[in-house]
């Protein structure tokens, strides 16, 4: 990562789990195109390293309050943020998004492109573009629906309304209440599941017709990997599996 990139983004690993930090706390967290750009690599360099689940929050007391509004006017922000938005939901191992604060426009989509989301009681989610004149892509506005409902997700994206972490975590945006550290703890168990399983299962969850022929190789990968033997070897003798996703 570039000096640039770790002056704007915190990169450390906890055994299998990669913990990547917003770091622009006199911005709260607001997504430039340099941000989008380093999440991107480093999400990357996460997976090459050999990380088994990603944890996403933000520096301070907002997990991401949007983006850098002195820089959104143009092609090669948006590129960036949905390059990297896009580029998340691909990324064969989980991602947690651990929301410790305001989740607001590119915040609340950035939590979206992760696979999981832990909220804490600050947590809030809103995709105020009624309010300020702008647009989010299809996706964006499909996934709100997908994750939140039709009802909220028409709330939220036609009136302007936000949602806090316990209507959040009623409608399925969030999927728990915690903490950075609760994330942290799911997402260690999450690291011992089999990571070919754990791939196919994203790829399937946030793919599409146009991903048919890679769904149906990664399901006949994942039947003859060494952990589908390792699993059985251990169900006999009684121990927890040790998967190597091979």
């Amino acid at each position: 990562m570039s000096d640039l990139a770790a002056s704007l983004l915190g990169s450390r690993r906890d055994g299998d789990v990669a913990v990547l930090t917003l770091a622009r706390p006199d911005r709260r967290n607001a997504l430039n195109t340099d941000l989008c750009r380093a999440i991107h690599v480093a999400v990357d360099e996460a997976v090459g390293t050999g990380a088994r689940v990603i944890v996403v929050t933000g520096e301070g007391t907002a997990f991401c309050a949007g983006a850098d509004l002195d820089g959104v006017y143009g092609d090669e922000f948006l590129d960036a943020l949905y390059g990297m938005l896009h580029h998340l939901a691909k990324v064969p191992v989980p991602i947690i998004a651990a929301v410790n604060g305001p989740a607001i426009g590119a915040g609340t989509q950035l939590a979206m492109a992760c696979d999981l989301r832990v909220a804490d009681e600050r947590a809030r989610f809103a995709v105020p573009t009624a309010r300020n004149g702008m647009a989010v892509d299809a996706w964006t506005i499909r996934t709100l629906a997908q994750l939140a409902g039709t009802g909220r997700a028409r709330r939220l994206m036609l009136a302007g309304d936000a949602m806090d972490r316990e209507e959040a975590l009623l409608a399925g945006l969030a999927d728990r209440a915690g903490t950075l550290e609760d994330a942290l703890a799911w997402a260690q168990e999450i690291a011992t599941l089999a990571p070919l399983a754990l791939a196919h299962n994203k790829l399937v969850l946030n793919g599409s017709t146009a991903d048919d022929a890679a769904i149906a190789q990664s399901f006949t990968d994942v039947w003859a990997s060494q952990d589908v033997r390792e699993s059985m070897v251990a169900r006999d003798e009684k121990r927890a599996p040790i998967f190597r996703g091979v």
